[in-house]
């Protein structure tokens, strides 16, 4: 496999309706919205999703969610310290934190992309710390208008313990966005995929994740269907630094309200300008 010899720039646009798609636990668990009213979904909760597609696809991955676990470990520790190889550099004198990263970023997929932090003490070995930069950035989702949330009342219909002396009348809360449009933007350092080992046919599988980022994620507050991504803009450059920079390749992308209100996506308007020399391939979500 070769290793990616060009830079590579990405925006994805997406569609939440009648959903929460990311939930802020200091606000309640309302939909994440900054002061302005806008809807935000953070870089953190896009790679989980973009974790989630690559291990539905096949491949190996460290930060694993608890209910999606492939393997017996329960923490990033104890699938550390699984790791064969990654054990004996581990206990090794002669290894360097350079040799552990190198062995990280073979066996995982998302630490060659994301990068990861491996802060713990390896059984039986020396300490571990090492740190992995990683070439694949994403950055946190925001809805092009703001958003409207709707909140409704929820009640629970039995107790969870017997004897309990709370009534079947319990209150809750439930948040959603009736609609929304977000978009966010990513790029791929090849600089940093040399280091890693990032390459050409894991730039595709990004590719690949990002186009169907929501399939088996259905959840109570994002049901099937409710979120959607609607387009993926993949701009492949010629050269390692590439031609432009990367704010002015998302600049070329512009994504307006064509209405006052927005309720749907025909009330968007989206512009694509061609960069001279750069291609940019448009694709429909799935």
């Amino acid at each position: 496999m070769t290793i990616l010899d060009h830079k590579i720039d990405f925006a994805v646009l997406l569609t939440v309706t009648k959903a929460n798609p990311n939930g802020d636990p200091l606000n309640g668990n309302r939909p994440r919205q900054n002061f302005e009213g806008y809807g935000e979904i953070s870089d953190v909760a896009i790679k989980r999703k973009i974790r989630n597609r690559l291990q539905d696809m096949g491949e190996a991955i460290f930060v694993q969610s608890n209910d999606r676990t492939t393997d017996q470990f329960s923490s990033l520790r104890e699938r550390a310290d699984g790791n064969e190889k990654l054990k004996e550099i581990a206990k090794d004198k002669k290894k360097s934190s350079d040799d552990y990263a190198a062995a990280a970023c073979e066996t995982w997929i998302d630490v060659r992309s994301f990068g990861q932090v491996f802060a713990f003490k390896a059984s039986g070995g020396k300490g571990v710390s090492v740190g992995v930069r990683g070439p694949v950035t994403v950055q946190t989702a925001v809805s092009i208008a703001p958003i409207d949330i709707s909140s409704m009342q929820i009640t629970k219909s039995v107790n969870s313990e017997p004897g309990e002396g709370r009534g079947s009348d319990t209150m809750g809360m439930k948040h959603r966005v009736d609609f929304g449009l977000y978009r966010f933007n990513g790029s791929i350092n090849t600089q940093l995929a040399e280091k890693t080992g990032f390459t050409n046919e894991d730039a595709i599988k990004i590719k690949e994740a990002l186009l169907s980022l929501f399939e088996n994620d259905a959840s109570s507050a994002r049901p099937e269907g409710s979120m959607e991504v609607y387009k993926v803009y993949w701009w492949e450059h010629r050269n390692k630094l590439g031609q432009y920079s990367s704010a002015k390749v998302h600049h070329s992308l512009e994504v307006k309200p064509a209405v006052e209100l927005p309720k749907k996506l025909e009330d968007y308007e989206i512009t694509l300008d061609k960069l001279d020399g750069l291609e940019v391939e448009e694709l429909n979500g799935r």
